[in-house]
């Protein structure tokens, strides 16, 4: 970044009535005005649902985007609704409806949005007319928006078994929240980048000595990947199955201005040679863990513990899966299509990039390709450099007064304050950073995946500097997406700034085995990229070596 402290010249009003809080945990990076302007509605709708079908005694949250930078804030639930929230609140914890949401996901919602997500990446965008591409980008947008908003709509469901297990167990056990979340690896394949295609190609090109040569040339990486699709055979199909999952979505954050996996295709081919080399994910440990943890629970309450656990592993892989499967493919279509019209306009010489045309909104976008006024190439520019140069670290934590005090669960009916307390774990555990002070060589985070790693610290300030990552590397962060776990492959260790031990980086580590530190707060200023770390997953430190 050119100018790592210009946001503190900027003026940063509160959005709206109430406490405002920065979240940089999903979004570390200054957003688009497309994002800006699609994000808070979907998201806002998607939060009120969960909220509703749970009970909860709030409505909801609201975002929204000051000087690109993302806050979230608590709606408060109308006072006429809670009796009815106090009951279904019962409802959900004694019926465990999140079953119930699980198998909606399961059954409908997910294989309908991978349906439709296939029939929006069908359309070639470069074939479309002036028109055609106008319309085909608002119907990206519209999938886009309702996508932002399924995300969200299984929020809790995917956290609340989670906080539900963690509350219970760390009571009878006293066992810090790491340790019992390590008793969740295996249950959430997705997050180290498993599929059934994956595991289609990596059989395939096993068996295929052409397609294993072709995997390990040194050709040009986007060429290799065509090469591999269009091999005759079990083994195209499976390689054109696997880039048609993973191609289009993005391989970190949420934004349209985020590279999509095809865009890096030095990175993707080599994350497919490491999954073809057929590295071990053994999760045969947990089970030690698991009956370790057993143990130490009274023996009053095991069978309450079986429960618990059972709910929440049952329940773990849909804190991804509903991000992958929904707005993160989404926002990779609305990518290609905006980037269609980006180099439409940059070849008229309407644009001067056409990357550029990610820092307009739909209105502008669709006034631009129909030859309309639209913002000029200088201006693009300008939001482009703004967005890319600043930092959002510098800009403040909260807007606005202080965040009135959580209910306290105990004073709540049992069923309602241990579905409040459940959630208050689990948003404690996605959005708490460690708060221990640092020694001159020795970082101190959350420990998120066991183990310990010694190698080079790879400083990533974005996905487009993905390329840079070689096999082995220390991920050096502020904070990944679950999209992230297409190239978990070639890492050795993650370390991140944000995030708690329920965050992307801390769930796709334990998935993947390997270790992690989270929120550091300011790993990413105080480790310059190539220094050799030692990374203590158990621990949750960070050693400079070198």
């Amino acid at each position: 970044m050119t100018d790592a402290g210009a946001m503190t010249e900027l003026r940063f009003e509160p959005p709206g009535p109430g406490s405002w809080s920065r979240d940089n945990v999903h979004f570390p990076r200054p957003a688009t005005r497309y994002w800006a302007e699609t994000h808070p509605a979907a998201f806002k709708r998607g939060t009120n649902d969960f909220a509703r079908f749970y009970g909860m005694l709030m409505d909801g949250l609201q975002s929204a985007y000051v000087n690109g930078v993302a806050y979230n804030s608590v709606m408060p639930v109308p006072e006429d609704e809670i009796p009815q929230r106090f009951q279904r609140a019962q409802e959900v914890m004694e019926g465990k409806l999140w079953r119930e949401q699980l198998r909606q996901w399961d059954e409908t919602v997910k294989p309908s949005s991978i349906a439709t997500h296939r029939e929006i990446q069908a359309v070639d965008p470069d074939a479309l007319s002036d028109a055609e591409l106008v319309a085909y980008i608002t119907r990206c947008r519209d999938h886009h928006s309702a996508m932002i908003t399924q995300h969200m709509r299984f929020t809790a469901s995917a956290v609340v078994p989670t906080g539900d297990f963690l509350a219970h167990v760390g009571d009878w056990t006293g066992l810090p929240p790491a340790e019992l979340l390590g008793l969740m690896r295996g249950a959430a394949p997705v997050s180290a980048g498993g599929s059934d295609e994956l595991v289609r190609l990596t059989t395939a090109i096993g068996k295929d000595p052409a397609a294993l040569e072709l995997l390990q040339s040194q050709d040009d990486p986007a060429r290799v990947l065509e090469a591999l699709r269009a091999l005759p055979g079990e083994a195209g199909a499976a390689v054109a199955g696997y880039l048609d999952l993973v191609g289009n979505r993005l391989l970190d954050g949420f934004d349209i201005c985020e590279p999509s996996a095809l865009e890096m295709p030095d990175a993707l081919l080599r994350s497919i040679r490491v999954a073809a080399s057929g590295r071990d994910l053994e999760t045969a440990e947990v089970d030690e863990r698991i009956a370790g943890v057993r143990a130490k629970v009274p023996e009053e309450h095991r069978a309450e513990f079986d429960e618990l656990l059972g709910e929440a592993r049952l329940l773990y892989r849909l804190r991804d899966e509903r991000g992958i499967y929904s707005d993160i493919w989404a926002s990779g279509l609305m990518r290609r299509a905006v980037l269609a019209g980006g180099r439409r306009l940059a070849s008229k010489g309407r644009i001067h990039d056409a990357e550029h045309l990610v820092d307009a909104d739909v209105g502008e976008m669709s006034s631009l390709l129909s030859d309309s006024v639209g913002p000029s190439a200088d201006e693009l520019l300008a939001r482009f450099q703004q967005r890319t140069d600043y930092n959002t670290k510098d800009a403040p934590a909260t807007l606005g007064p202080p965040p009135p005090p959580t209910p306290d669960p105990s004073g709540l009916p049992p069923m309602v304050g241990r579905l409040m307390r459940a959630v208050g774990i689990a948003l404690g555990s996605l959005f708490g950073s460690s708060e221990e002070e640092h020694e001159e060589h020795l970082l101190r985070g959350l420990a998120a995946s066991p183990g310990v790693y010694e190698g080079p610290a790879r400083r990533v300030s974005g996905p487009s500097e993905f390329g840079r990552i070689v096999q082995g590397d220390v991920l050096l962060t502020e904070a990944t997406t679950e999209a992230f776990n297409i190239l978990l492959p070639l890492l050795g260790a993650i370390v991140t700034d944000n995030g708690g031990l329920l965050s992307h980086s801390a769930i796709v580590a334990r998935e993947y085995g390997i270790p992690g530190v989270v929120g550091t707060r300011d790993a990413t200023d105080l480790i310059a990229d190539g220094t050799r770390v030692r990374v203590d997953g158990t621990a949750g430190e960070v050693t400079v070596l070198t």
